[in-house]
């Protein structure tokens, strides 16, 4: 297997079982809507259910389309991970994001064919201000996220 299906899916897979760790966890020991403080005043660990994306959009019981709209997104999020690593040079740096993304798109994937919403507890907040709860999966969207766009901005132009 080449190096860089291998950074992609090693990744992928460490994120998402950590993700799913984390989740029986919190499923396991943390009521649903109760947090529990564990910095007070900024940071506790909650247990909620997000049906909907990122910072809550499209987070309504009354409509079921979102799950098949979210669904297909993932499906399209990951063919396109996959294409662009086949097409791209080698960059460990850009094959690490893509791995990142793939794994939380797998960890949130797998909530939502479970329980058709995403489990969120992470919980920061200062004063009234309040991040919106996320997860593991979240996180390694956002920071693989951050790499493939620094590994792409840094990346040599082509000379046409």
């Amino acid at each position: 297997m080449q190096a860089r299906y291998r950074i992609l899916f090693a990744l992928a897979a460490l994120v998402t079982a950590a993700d799913q760790l984390t989740k029986a966890l919190v499923t396991a020991y943390i009521p649903l809507h109760r947090p529990v403080e564990v910095i007070p005043g900024f940071f506790d660990l909650v247990h909620l259910h997000n049906r909907g994306a990122a910072f809550g959009f499209l987070n309504r019981s009354d409509i079921e389309w979102q799950f098949w709209l979210f669904l297909g997104a993932t499906a399209f999020a990951l063919w396109a991970i996959v294409t662009l690593t086949r097409n791209a040079r080698h960059d460990p740096l850009l094959f690490s994001g893509l791995g990142l993304i793939l794994g939380g798109a797998i960890g949130n994937l797998v909530d939502r064919l479970r329980y058709r919403a995403v489990l969120d507890f992470l919980d920061f907040y200062l004063g009234d201000w309040h991040w919106p709860a996320f997860n593991v999966a979240d996180a390694g969207i956002c920071v693989g996220a951050l790499l493939a766009c620094i590994a792409l901005y840094r990346a040599p132009q082509e000379q046409g």
